[in-house]
Order: structure tokens, then C-alpha cells, then sequence
């Protein structure tokens, strides 16, 4: 094992046959290595693997304040990377929550068919590995007072760790990538995706932080997380994301992609023939007004374009796109599904 040192940092490069049994890979291919400099906050331990097209690098990153447990980081560079060092290109950065669900949502596959159709823009790709504590980390939060905003559910609360880490992603982890890969600098460039609880924090970070994000896709969002379980309406009427926006200003060039499967669950709390996974996401879309004239504001109403069917009317113009997945579930192998046109709709050429 290899050491190399600078002040305050020791990244250490894992040999290859090593490294490619860390990352579920057979040996071969040539090695990545990890950056060669950090700022002094954080620390990495990586290595790396290749395809014919993809290199992937694979890190593990120091964030203070979930010692000592370290954040994996999985790093997909697009086909010509090194090549195109000498000509200065640079690229746009996709995000990604949950990270280690990479695999079964078919992302390399995916990225590798859209690179040889030459279908979509060549992009970054930073693929965060969840936390132990997933339903601490996967949440909301309040930039302005630095403090979560957590809900209740039948597992217990959730997003108590969501500033910490929403803090992390955005001024700690797109810093260290901006440092240490060619990425284009602006949050025009940068979009923010996950899926489940992840789609929920991905949302946060892009609404939380429209300086350092300014796309956002999120498939199954969990937007039924609520600060009053006591019933069916204080459930409708407290629900978290909702009440963000209802109490927020637009965010100007933020674009937002929502996905949710038709089939996801059989829950209609209010009882009105549609289910809480595409009612909940419709309503942050739409606003919702309650039988008694409770009201709480959507995107539409804070002036963002809304494509409310973009599988039946697909838009690129759109500020707010909601795709329906026909027969979709709250799984892996429907978010599989959501990803190419998440893709084609980010990074699409024109």
C-alpha cells in the first residue's frame, strides 16, 4: 500500500486487484488514482477502476461531524476524460444520494448506452454512499438557523441529521470535486438526485442551496413526512416539504424533475381515489386547499412552469416536470426505469 503525503492529508492509493475486490469488481483494467490534494478538512482514502468507457474512482471521505464513520464515494468519469485534459473541457456534475444502490438502478449501463448513441452531454457523476443512519441523514433542514427539520413516522424521527449533512454535500464534498475534477463551477451545472428519503434530501439541498445546485430530480420523494401524525389531516396539513414551500420565495433557474410510480403503495389518506405518493408530490407541485380552507402554497403558486404530465407531454421549457411511471413501485427496479428520461431530460442534446 501506497502513502502520499501533503500538509494535514495522507491519501492512501490502494492497489488495483485490492481495490477492484472493494468495489465488487474482477481485476484488471488500469488503476485511477485519487486526488492528489484536498483542502485540509478533508481526508481520502481511494482507488480506482476503469471501463471501456467509464472510469470510476472510489473514495472515502472525512465529514466531522459523523466521526468516525467516513462517507464512500464512488466518482464516474465520462469516456475521453484524460484525453480531453490538454483541450481544457470541462463538465457538468450530477450528484447522487444513495449511491450504493448504483448497481441496481442500472446507472453505469445506462450512462455507457446514452455515451454510444451519444444521446446525452458527457457528465460527472458523484455517487454518495448512505450513511448507518440513513433515516438521520436523509431528511430536511433549515439553512438559515443551521437546524434540521424533522418529522415523525412509524420508524421514529426522521432527517435529525439532515443539516449535517446537507452542510456536507454542499460545502464540503462539491468544493473537494470542483478541486479535483474538471467541473463546470456554477449551480447551473450541478444537479442533485436521489430516490425514497433521498429524493426528500436531495430536494432540500437543491431548495436549501440554489447557489451551489440548480437541478434537482427526485423519484418516490418522500413528501409525506409530517410534524403532526395525530390523523389523516394533520398529516395533510403539516406536512414538511409542503409547508418549506408554502413559506419560501422562489428560487430563480431552479429546475425540478419528480417521478413517482402509480403503483407505489395503496394509501389514500383522504380518501379520494388517489394515492399519498402522487397526491403529496402533485400537491408541492400544484398548492393544496383543504375542504375547510386550509391552504398551503406549491411551486406553481411561488411562479414556476409546470409540466404536470410529462410522460403524456414531454417539456424541456418546464421549471417543474412530474412524470407518472405506469405500474411504477417505490423499488429499485422502478427508479431503474425513471433514470434514462431523468437523464435525457438533464443532460439531453439539443
Amino acid at each position: 500500500m501506497t502513502h502520499r503525503r501533503w500538509p494535514g492529508l495522507r491519501i492512501t492509493l490502494i492497489p488495483l486487484l485490492l481495490g477492484c475486490v472493494l468495489a465488487g469488481y474482477a481485476s484488471g483494467g488500469r488503476s485511477v488514482e485519487a486526488p492528489h490534494a484536498t483542502p485540509a478538512s478533508v481526508n481520502a482514502a481511494g482507488s480506482g477502476t476503469a471501463t471501456s468507457t467509464l472510469s470510476v474512482v472510489r473514495l472515502q471521505l472525512d465529514a466531522a461531524a459523523f466521526a468516525p464513520e467516513q462517507i464512500k464515494v464512488a466518482i464516474y468519469l465520462p469516456p475521453g476524460y484524460e484525453r480531453a485534459a490538454a483541450a481544457g473541457r470541462r463538465y457538468p456534475v450530477l450528484y447522487m444520494n444513495d449511491g450504493q444502490d448504483a448497481p441496481a438502478v442500472g446507472l453505469q449501463s445506462t450512462l455507457e448506452e446514452f455515451y454510444r448513441d451519444d444521446a446525452i452531454e458527457p457528465v460527472i457523476v458523484v455517487a454518495i454512499d448512505t450513511l448507518a443512519d440513513r433515516v438521520g441523514a436523509y431528511g430536511l433542514s433549515d439553512r438559515a438557523t443551521s437546524r434540521s427539520v424533522v418529522g415523525g413516522s412509524r420508524i421514529g424521527p426522521i432527517g435529525a441529521r439532515a443539516q449535517d449533512y446537507s452542510a456536507w454535500v454542499a460545502t464540503q464534498l462539491v468544493p473537494y470535486v470542483d478541486a479535483h475534477y474538471r467541473t463546470r463551477k456554477s449551480p447551473q451545472e450541478r444537479t442533485i438526485l436521489g430516490w425514497s428519503l433521498g429524493a426528500l434530501n436531495a430536494f432540500n439541498l437543491a431548495w436549501q442551496y440554489p447557489d451551489v445546485f440548480g437541478r434537482v430530480g427526485a423519484f418516490s420523494p418522500s413528501f409525506w413526512l409530517a410534524a403532526d401524525r395525530t390523523s389523516a389531516d394533520t398529516i395533510q396539513k403539516t406536512r414538511l416539504a409542503q409547508g418549506i414551500v408554502d413559506r419560501s420565495r422562489k428560487r430563480a433557474g431552479l429546475k425540478l424533475w419528480f417521478s413517482v410510480g402509480t403503483a407505489e403503495e395503496t394509501s389514500d389518506r383522504n380518501g379520494d381515489g388517489v394515492i399519498d405518493a402522487i397526491e403529496d408530490a402533485q400537491e408541492l407541485i400544484e398548492g393544496y386547499r383543504a375542504a375547510d380552507g386550509f391552504q398551503a402554497r406549491g411551486l406553481k403558486q411561488l411562479g414556476y412552469s409546470i409540466d404536470p404530465d410529462y410522460a403524456q407531454d414531454p417539456s424541456r421549457h418546464a421549471d417543474v416536470v412530474l412524470l407518472l411511471l405506469k405500474d411504477g413501485q417505490h423499488n429499485q427496479a422502478s427508479w431503474k426505469k425513471m433514470l434514462p428520461p431523468f437523464l435525457l431530460w438533464a443532460y439531453r442534446r439539443d
